[in-house]
């Protein structure tokens, strides 16, 4: 099967561009043993290339790439396949941009190409490279200060460490983890996770309650979240609660349910947020729309948790404009080095920054994901970068400090 990659990289002062040709020479011999062919295009500053053959042999050379001191911000933009090579016969070929005036090189690649002009204009691959071609680096790419630039510093959570033992008939626990705006060294929130009585996960908690009772149980166990979180002596902090969204729908009075287990933990309603997952499809929509009206309107706060992973993410943004909008890990995982991730990222940023909407990323645990994530205008994190949840407390947080040069 014929495999294509694109990826995106800048150059770093270990290779001098005068050794280019050279150096895609001796590339070439170890290309054509791996039976792969591709271009190679160069702007004075980053690179974009076409790989194109097995995928054993695409990766491998990809893998090697990765490692190679020569290059850095490597960017993963395309994996695909197609029926046959854009670019054959002549194996690794280099344009080098600075040489050419951007149409010049363009038609030059065309004419290389396989592909016939009129069914180019609409390949994604060659799209990439019309835009790489066209569009300034500095427009390009979101500047990003390196990790090396950066060490974490633990500072103790100025709440109580309770850990304290279970209750007569307490059917769950929670593991509390705060989400934290580094820019401001600030907590703005908690999250409470829930957790079976052992202080097992979620899923085999959820897994031990009968299905007729599921939302009753999620429902019910807010008032135990809630009465840790003031324990813990949350203060004017915010605390979020995830809830499955059908046990608005499904438990009468739902609303009502919740607001009785805050007043009765002395909190404020604002100081509460419904996390609302995409783990469950929402089956009932006017019913749901009516108890969402219903928190609204009692002033507890609306999150859209694990954004991108599950259900009707789009829809419930358009719908109900939350205050908060999650991205889930899987989109937030390496995304320094993925391109459409990135992109998705960007759009996510962009929608929420016209509606007003925070953007938290969830599941950070690189410092390099931080940079891009912040980079892109990002300023809310939740992750193992910055503190682990701990069962029945909060952890102390890690806090990102610059290192003086």
């Amino acid at each position: 099967m014929l495999a294509t990659l694109i990826y995106r990289s800048r150059l770093t002062h270990a290779l001098d561009p005068s050794l280019l040709a050279e150096l895609v020479k001796e590339a070439n011999i170890r290309n054509a043993e791996l039976q792969v062919t591709g271009v190679l295009l160069f702007n004075g500053d980053q690179f974009l290339q076409v790989l194109e053959g097995p995928a054993e042999g695409v990766n491998a050379i990809f893998n090697r790439i990765s490692r190679d001191s020569r290059h850095s911000d490597i960017v993963e933009l395309l994996r695909d396949f197609a029926p046959e090579r854009r670019f054959r016969g002549r194996g690794l070929v280099l344009f080098d941009l600075r040489q050419n005036k951007p149409g010049v090189a363009l038609r030059t690649i065309l004419k290389f190409g396989t592909l016939k002009y009129h069914l180019a204009r609409h390949d994604r691959v060659y799209k990439f490279i019309r835009d790489f071609i066209a569009t300034p680096a500095s427009e390009r790419r979101v500047e990003t200060f390196s990790a090396a630039r950066w060490r974490l510093q633990s500072k103790a959570s100025p709440f109580a460490a309770i850990g304290l033992p279970l209750q007569e008939n307490q059917p769950c626990q929670f593991a509390f983890q705060p989400i934290v705006d580094p820019g401001r060294g600030t907590i703005s929130s908690l999250e409470a996770l829930i957790r079976g009585p052992d202080g097992g996960s979620p899923q085999d908690y959820f897994a031990s309650i009968p299905e007729q009772k599921l939302h009753e149980a999620d429902l019910a166990s807010k008032g135990w979240a809630l009465a840790m979180a003031r324990q813990l002596g949350i203060g004017n902090h915010k605390v979020a609660v995830n809830l499955l969204p059908m046990s608005l729908v499904k438990i009468p009075g739902a609303v009502d349910i919740l607001l009785g287990h805050i007043t009765r933990n002395h909190l404020d309603p604002e100081q509460v947020i419904v996390e609302v997952t995409e783990d469950e499809v929402i089956s009932s929509y006017d019913e749901f729309t009516s108890a969402i009206r219903q928190l609204r309107a009692a002033g507890i706060g609306l999150a859209i948790d694990d954004f991108g992973s599950g259900f009707a993410g789009l829809s419930l943004l358009a719908k109900f404009q939350p205050d908060k909008l999650k991205i889930d890990r899987s989109i937030v995982t390496d995304i320094h080095m993925h391109g459409p991730k990135q992109a998705i990222v960007k759009a996510i940023v962009a929608c929420c920054a016209e509606m007003q909407i925070t953007v938290v990323a969830e599941g950070v645990e690189k410092i390099e994901e931080w940079c891009w994530l912040n980079a892109a205008g990002i300023e809310r994190f939740q992750g193992y970068l910055f503190a682990r949840p701990v069962l029945n407390g909060v952890p102390a947080v890690n806090w990102p400090l610059r290192v003086s040069r």
